[in-house]
């Protein structure tokens, strides 16, 4: 059996994706731009909402975590997912998209009752993503969902910010850290979205205790965790806390830190008509680059190549054919 490249551990989401105009979020009491969690009952008054005035764009299983292992898997690497999915119909379409993309995973044939967590997104003409989640059984997440064994065997662990709202949740991400400390294995994790940051933020703070050996993060949520408007300052603030670390500019492209020098990754020009995903693209393809032996600065350029390319499609992933045109472009 091969040698996982990164195991990761997060939400399991069935998302749901459909393009909006702004004035969609004033009607429906909605604030732009952030991942809000929400009730069954509410986000089912969303959906009905939703589906009378615009047509579903695209579904997948997806999850922050998920979508960067997608990606590491597709580019040909090998990934491992820990998530939690219910005895549901959401939930077989969702362990069925793992297996589709080769991704392992430590869901058997005994699943909870309850419902598959959901995500609704919403595009706006701007190409902004706005979240509204409903966890379902993810919430529950937790150390029994772990398997560390495997764990300590990877490259790298990955951890995403969306768990340290769930006690349960934050706990496995504590108990995979010290785990993958204690056998040597580098740790990465990310902010995922800048409500977890500001609205979360003594859990992020729990999670960021002792440091990570590799942060990703967008520009917006640097600030906020460093609790400045000044990026600069921002990033010299990140340095306590991470080893290492990548942040995301948007079509000003990224800045790493590999832990000497800053560096900086220009940007791609593309016409943008969906970021969502592109932060997770971005890690995974950052992943992949540095668990193939690449160096820092070359897989923030394939990073940036391919969070850049899916962008410009609707969606949070690249089909598998699309993974293997893009590494053919960059070699």
């Amino acid at each position: 059996m091969s040698q996982i490249d990164v195991y990761g551990i997060g939400n399991a989401l069935v998302d749901t994706e459909f393009e909006v105009d702004d004035s969609f979020f004033e009607e429906a009491g909605i604030q732009k731009g952030f991942m809000t969690l929400i009730e069954e009952e509410q986000q089912k008054n969303i959906l009905s909402m939703l589906s009378a005035n615009y047509p579903v764009k695209k579904k997948a299983g997806g999850g922050s975590a998920a979508n960067t292992l997608y990606a590491i898997s597709q580019f040909g690497g090998h990934a491992f997912y820990a998530c939690r999915v219910a005895g549901d119909e959401t939930g077989d379409y969702y362990l069925s998209e793992l297996g589709d993309h080769n991704i392992r995973t430590n869901q058997t044939d005994s699943k909870p009752n309850g419902n598959t967590g959901q995500c609704l997104v919403m595009v706006t003409p701007d190409a902004e993503r706005t979240m509204l989640t409903h966890l379902g059984v993810s919430s529950d997440v937790s150390v029994a969902d772990l398997d560390l064994d495997i764990a300590t065997t990877a490259k790298y662990v990955y951890m995403e910010g969306y768990l340290v709202s769930s006690d349960s949740a934050r706990q496995a991400v504590l108990t995979l850290k010290q785990a993958a400390r204690d056998a040597g294995i580098p740790v990465a994790f990310t902010f995922s979205d800048p409500a977890m940051v500001e609205y979360f933020k003594d859990g992020v703070k729990e999670v960021m205790d002792g440091g990570v050996d590799l942060l990703f993060c967008n520009e917006q949520e640097a600030c906020i965790w460093a609790e400045t408007d000044d990026f600069s300052a921002a990033c010299e603030m990140l340095k306590k806390s991470a080893t290492q670390f990548v942040v995301t500019r948007g079509a000003k492209g990224a800045l790493l830190f590999d832990g000497q020098s800053y560096i900086q990754i220009p940007g791609n020009k593309v016409t943008a008509v969906d970021t969502n995903g592109a932060g997770d693209m971005f890690a995974g393809a950052f992943l992949y680059g540095l668990t193939q032996g690449m160096g820092f600065e070359q897989s923030g350029r394939l990073a940036s190549f391919a969070s850049a390319t899916v962008v410009t499609s609707f969606g949070p992933r690249l089909t598998p054919d699309e993974h293997t045109s893009l590494l053919q472009q960059f070699s």
